[in-house]
C-alpha cells in the first residue's frame, strides 16, 4: 500500500558498461488483483523504457500463468509481470539466453541487474 520509487542498475553483458533506469512510481496491486503492476516516470540512461511494457500486467509464475501468450512465459524465463515474454528480462537466467534490457544503448544483453526500491 506504500508509496515507492524504483531503480535498476543494469551492467551490459561484453562491456561491463553500467546503466540504470529510475521510475517515480512503482507499485505492486494486491493478491486478489494477482499483483498487477503499476509504473510510472521513467528516467535515466538505459536507453529506451523497457519495464514500462510490462506496466498494468499481473505477476506470473510457472503455475499461474498471467501473461497474455499462449504460453507460459515464467515457466521458461521466470517470474515476472509478462506480456508476451518481452520488453526486459532481468530476472531471468542467462542460461536462457534472454537476460536483457531492450534499448540498452551498444547492446542489450546483460551481465548483471539489481532493483531497488526506496520509499517515497
Amino acid at each position: 500500500m506504500g508509496k515507492y520509487k524504483l531503480k535498476f542498475d543494469l551492467q551490459q553483458n561484453g562491456t561491463g558498461n553500467w546503466y540504470y533506469a529510475k521510475y517515480s512510481t512503482f507499485r505492486v496491486q494486491s493478491e486478489a488483483n494477482n499483483y498487477k503492476l503499476q509504473v510510472a516516470g521513467y528516467s535515466g540512461n538505459a536507453g529506451r523504457d523497457a519495464f514500462s511494457y510490462h506496466n498494468g500486467r499481473q505477476f506470473s509464475t510457472f503455475d499461474r500463468d498471467n501473461d497474455g501468450w499462449s504460453g507460459n512465459c515464467a515457466a521458461a524465463l521466470g517470474g515476472f509481470w509478462w506480456w508476451v515474454c518481452g520488453g526486459c528480462h532481468v530476472n531471468s537466467a542467462r542460461s536462457t539466453g534472454r537476460f536483457y534490457w531492450r534499448g540498452l544503448p551498444g547492446g542489450r544483453d546483460l551481465q548483471l541487474s539489481r532493483m531497488w526500491l526506496e520509499c517515497k
